[in-house]
């Protein structure tokens, strides 16, 4: 089974590493960039079927390791 778990700064926590790469599109000519949030994606698979119990181990995961839960949000979908 294969999942992916998208991980984002919490609205209203500062991103300075989005700025850099707004201000990078900008100086590119990349036009019509309002704002940048930089997050990271982790796709992951998983041994097993069974979709409520992959479902909590990566919640877990997310809880202790992949995402400060302070300052950042996270998402976890099934893809497979």
């Amino acid at each position: 089974m294969k999942a992916r778990v998208t991980v984002t700064l919490k609205t209203g926590v500062l991103d300075p590493q989005g700025k850099a790469i707004e201000g990078a599109l900008k100086s590119l000519g990349i036009d019509g960039v309002g704002s940048v949030r930089q997050g990271k994606v982790f796709d992951i698979e998983l041994d097993g079927a069974n979709k409520a119990v992959a479902e909590a181990a990566l919640k877990a995961a997310c809880e202790k390791l992949l995402a400060n839960t302070v300052i950042e949000n996270y998402r976890v979908e099934l893809v497979g």
